[in-house]
């Protein structure tokens, strides 16, 4: 991206932070979140928010006081509230002299290179507009991302698409902490985290409030990319006073994922490997596979893979992982599972003689155009 987006910042609010505990739409947090927007906006930053809370709103407005597990219920309700959540922010918008934009895109979008470059020039062009555009997944058609229910995820892909400087979190807690706040009031809050650990992948959990359908490991999986992008992500309480503005303050708050220093290219379909597929396997390397796939950029072959999980076809999405279990990478398979693992350890020389792996023997395990790396 041009050096001009570099303050952007990307600001995705959660549907606990939008929505009451009755299911109403927080029309003093909107207020309060468009003056912040201003405020940042006269200080040289270009926001883009990217907005949970359709579903909720719809379902406020049709009666319903239980999230429903149907997709047909949960698509029409995000029908009915996708136009109450826009004008909500329209209007809070306008009345401190900020013009907004919708957009509802779907992470099929990254698929496709042609919708992708559209995707961002319209982006591109609204900023430049003095525009602050409003995103959010169309969740009418797209069933993903109601089923997995990460806006996380979403605005992980519009920060990697503009080229932001910043994305931050806005969730109903502080930030991330060692333990379940839910379960442990006493669990410290880790300000600042540098990598992507075992550790603190288990430490994420599954949703956790009743209107919303994110949780932590969405945050987290996001930040992985975030930080390999280059991108700095940020969770808070999106309610604490100030909060915007106090980040771009460089106050610290909430818990702070720092970018590598040295960051990957992330292409339209590398984005959509890190966070459109969900993985059917995983694949083990050892230190010389790792560090040929973090150094120079390769193709992971089949000598440096030690172990095999899970059952996959060529073309799924595959974690590769280190003998620590850290997951290093991700990319699409080459060859099935079980052909990998009749691999496993072996030269090229050594497959290209063996009638059994057809696939491996012209393609490597996972080609590098087909390889998103983590570290």
């Amino acid at each position: 991206m041009a050096n001009n987006n570099s303050h952007i910042i990307v600001i995705k609010i959660g549907t606990s932070t939008l929505v009451d505990a009755k299911g109403s739409l927080n029309h003093d947090f909107l207020r309060n979140l468009a003056e912040q927007l201003a405020a940042i906006k006269a200080q040289g930053w270009k926001p883009i928010v990217v907005t949970s809370g359709a579903i909720g709103c719809g379902l406020e407005r049709l009666g319903i006081p239980e999230r429903p597990t149907d997709m047909p219920t949960l698509q029409a309700a995000a029908s009915v509230g996708q136009n109450i959540l826009m004008s909500a922010y329209a209007q809070v918008c306008d009345e401190v002299g900020l013009t907004t934009s919708v957009i509802l895109i779907t992470r099929q979008t990254t698929r496709d290179r042609s919708a992708y470059l559209h995707a961002r020039d319209t982006l591109e062009r609204l900023l430049q507009l003095d525009v602050v555009p409003v995103i959010n997944e169309n969740d009418t058609v797209s069933v993903e991302q109601i089923r997995f229910g990460d806006n996380d995820t979403l605005a992980a892909l519009v920060s990697c698409l503009v080229g932001a400087e910043l994305c931050v979190i806005f969730s109903d807690i502080e930030g991330f902490f060692a333990q379940n706040p839910n379960i442990d009031p006493d669990a410290p809050l880790i300000s600042h985290v540098s990598r992507i650990t075992p550790e603190i992948m288990a430490i994420a959990g599954g949703a956790g409030s009743k209107m919303g359908s994110g949780g932590m490991i969405t945050k987290i999986r996001s930040a992985r990319v975030l930080m390999t992008a280059g991108i700095d992500m940020i969770i808070c309480y999106g309610k604490k006073p100030h909060a915007l503005e106090r980040i771009v303050s460089d106050e610290e708050i909430g818990t702070r994922f720092s970018a590598h220093e040295i960051h990957h290219d992330i292409t339209p379909k590398k984005l959509w490997i890190a966070l459109g597929d969900t993985p059917k396997g995983a694949v083990v390397v050892d230190a010389g596979a790792k560090r040929a796939l973090i150094e120079s950029g390769s193709s992971l072959l089949a000598v440096g893979i030690t172990s095999v999980r899970g059952v996959f076809r060529p073309g799924d999405s595959i974690d590769i992982k280190d003998d620590a279990d850290v997951t290093i990478a991700r990319g699409h398979a080459g060859a099935s599972s079980s052909e990998v693992e009749l691999a496993c350890g072996k030269t090229q020389a050594e497959i290209k003689q063996n009638e059994l792996f057809v696939n491996l023997a012209q393609h490597p395990v996972v080609h590098r155009d087909d390889l998103v790396v983590f570290e």
